[in-house]
C-alpha cells in the first residue's frame, strides 16, 4: 500500500497517537478518561478526520471476534457461579508439602486454567486464593503473586481463547483450534518450567525461611468454601473476616500502650464482657472455623494487654476498641446465620444445585470437544453460553451484567483506529523495511522478527499489534507456504 497524501497521514497519525496514550496511560492528567473511551476518540477521530469513511470504520469492526469473547466472558461467569474457581483455589493448597511446591503448583494450575478460562479472568479469580494462602501460611505474596501473573500469561498463548491476542490471531488466519494448541503447546509447558525455575532461584531463600510453631504448614491448609469471595468481574477484593476486623480492631496493643483506667466506664471488665459474649458466639456458630479463631484470638490478646498495661497511653481511644469488638460479634451473627441456612438446605435444593453445577461443566466441556473438533469458534462459543443462560432457568440480566462491556466497546474502537492507521501507509512501508531480514526460513530472521514484535507489543501494546501484523502474516504464509507465521505473531 502506497503512502497516502501528506495530510492524511498526519491526521490518522495523530489520531492513532491520541489512541495510544490513553490506551497504554489511561489516567493521564490532561485527558483521564480511560481505554474505553480513549479508543472510542481514536476512532471518531479516525472518521471525522476522514482518515476512514463510516462504512469503512463499520466494516473495520470484527464481529467475530467480538462474538468469541463474549461467548468466553458468559461461560467464565457461569463456570464462577458453578464453583470452578474454587476448586482450582483448593486444588493450590491440597496435600501441599512447603512454601516451594505451593509456588510451583501456582505457576502450573494458572497456565492450565488461563489456556480454556483466559488469563484475565484465571488471574482475577485467583488471586483472592493466592492471597487467602499467603497470609494464612505467615508467607510473603510477592513470589506467589508474580508467579500467577507471569505463568497465566504464559499458560494463555496456547489456545485461542486465552486471550485477546490469540483471539485475533485464530479467527483471522483461520487456524483451527487443535493445530494451535499443538503447536504452541510445547513451547507453553517449556516456558512455565522456564518461569518456575527462575521465580525458585529468585526467591529461594525467602521461601525457606521456617515459620514460627503456632502457624499452620501448608501441608495442612486448606481453603475453605465460604472463606473466599468469589469472583464478580470486578477487582478483586478480600473482605474476610480477618481483613475487615484489621481496620478497627488490629491495633498496636502492648503491655505498655494502655491502663485499664482509660477504657472509660467499666474498664477492663467491659472489654472483657464483650469478649466472653463474643467467644461464645463463636463457639456455637461455627466452632471449626479458622477465620473465626483467629479472631478471637486476636480479641483475647487485645482484652489482655487492656489488663494488664501498667500506665496510661491517651493516644488509644477506647471507643475503637469496643467498636471493634462489637464489629466482630456483628460479623459472628451474619456468619453464622448464613452457615446455618447453608446446613438447612433441603435434599432437593441440594440435589437440584448439584444437577445445574454438572449441567455447567458438561456444557463447557462439550464446548471445548467442539472447538477441538474444528467448529466455528465464536459461534461454538456463542451456543454454549446461551445453553447455560437456558439452563439456568431464570431471568439472565444479573449474569449478562458481569459481562465486561467496556472491553467489548474498547476492541470496536480499537479496530477502527488501527484499521485508520494502516490506511495512511506507515505500517505497510515499516514492514516493507524489514520484511526482507524477517523471513522465517532462517534462524536470524526469526529472531528478528520475534524482536520486532516484542518491541511493538511493548510499545503499542499486543492486540495493535496483532491487528497491524495480520496482513502481513498472512502474506508471508501465502509466500512460504507454511502456517508457522500466525504460531509466531502469537509467541
Amino acid at each position: 500500500m502506497a503512502m497516502a497524501p501528506p495530510v492524511k497521514v498526519v491526521l490518522g497519525s495523530l489520531a492513532f497517537g491520541i489512541f495510544w496514550v490513553l490506551a497504554v496511560f489511561p489516567a493521564v492528567p490532561f485527558m483521564p478518561i480511560g481505554r474505553t473511551a480513549g479508543s472510542l476518540l481514536g476512532a471518531m477521530l479516525m472518521v471525522i478526520f476522514r482518515v476512514i469513511s463510516p462504512d469503512e470504520a463499520y466494516a473495520a469492526i470484527d464481529l467475530p471476534i467480538l462474538g468469541l469473547l463474549f461467548g468466553t466472558m458468559v461461560v467464565s461467569v457461569f463456570l464462577e457461579r458453578a464453583d470452578m474457581f474454587k476448586h482450582l483455589g483448593k486444588l493450590l493448597s491440597w496435600k501441599s508439602r512447603g512454601a516451594k511446591d505451593l509456588l510451583f503448583r501456582i505457576c502450573l494450575i494458572s497456565a492450565i486454567s488461563s489456556a480454556f478460562f483466559t488469563n484475565d479472568t484465571c488471574c482475577v479469580v485467583l488471586t483472592e486464593f493466592v492471597l487467602k494462602i499467603a497470609r494464612q501460611n505467615n508467607l510473603p505474596p510477592q513470589p506467589f503473586l508474580l508467579a500467577l501473573a507471569s505463568s497465566a500469561n504464559i499458560g494463555s498463548a496456547s489456545t485461542p481463547i486465552g486471550n485477546p491476542q490469540n483471539l485475533v490471531i485464530a479467527v483471522q488466519s483461520g487456524v483451527p483450534f487443535e493445530k494451535f494448541l499443538a503447536g504452541i503447546l510445547p513451547a507453553m509447558l517449556v516456558g512455565v518450567l522456564v518461569n518456575a525455575a527462575i521465580l525458585l532461584g529468585y526467591f529461594w531463600k525467602i521461601l525457606s525461611v521456617e515459620k514460627d510453631e503456632e502457624i499452620v504448614s501448608i501441608a495442612s491448609e486448606v481453603v475453605a468454601d465460604d472463606e473466599v469471595n468469589s469472583h464478580r468481574f470486578s477487582p478483586a477484593t478480600m473482605s474476610h473476616l480477618s481483613s475487615a476486623m484489621s481496620q478497627e480492631i488490629d491495633l498496636p496493643i502492648d503491655a505498655n500502650s494502655l491502663h485499664s483506667g482509660d477504657l472509660g466506664c467499666g474498664g477492663g471488665d467491659h472489654i472483657r464482657s464483650q469478649h466472653n459474649t463474643c467467644e461464645n458466639e463463636i463457639q456455637s456458630g461455627s466452632s471449626g472455623r479458622t477465620e473465626l479463631t483467629k479472631a478471637s484470638s486476636l480479641s483475647k490478646e487485645m482484652v489482655e494487654g487492656a489488663a494488664i498495661s501498667p500506665r496510661r497511653d491517651e493516644h488509644v481511644p477506647s471507643r475503637r476498641i469496643v467498636r471493634g469488638t462489637s464489629n466482630l460479634r456483628n460479623t459472628v451473627r451474619e456468619e453464622s446465620s448464613s452457615h446455618s441456612s447453608d446446613d438447612k438446605e433441603d435434599p432437593v435444593t441440594r440435589w437440584k444445585r448439584i444437577m445445574w453445577k454438572t449441567s455447567v461443566y458438561l456444557v463447557t466441556l462439550g464446548m471445548l470437544v467442539a472447538l477441538l473438533m474444528g467448529l466455528n469458534m465464536s459461534w461454538t462459543a456463542l451456543t454454549a453460553a446461551l445453553a447455560l443462560v437456558v439452563l439456568d432457568f431464570k431471568d439472565a440480566r444479573p449474569c449478562l451484567e458481569k459481562v465486561s462491556y467496556s472491553l467489548l466497546i474498547f476492541f470496536c474502537g480499537m479496530f477502527i483506529t488501527v484499521d485508520g492507521f494502516n490506511k495512511t501507509g506507515i505500517p505497510t512501508a515499516l514492514w516493507d523495511f524489514v520484511e526482507p531480514y524477517s523471513r522465517i526460513d532462517n534462524a536470524s530472521g526469526v529472531a528478528l522478527l520475534g524482536l520486532v514484535i516484542i518491541v511493538l507489543s511493548n510499545v503499542a501494546s499486543n492486540v495493535p499489534t496483532d491487528l497491524f501484523l495480520r496482513n502481513f502474516a498472512v502474506h508471508a504464509d501465502e509466500v512460504e507456504n507454511t502456517d508457522a507465521s500466525p504460531t509466531i505473531h502469537c509467541l
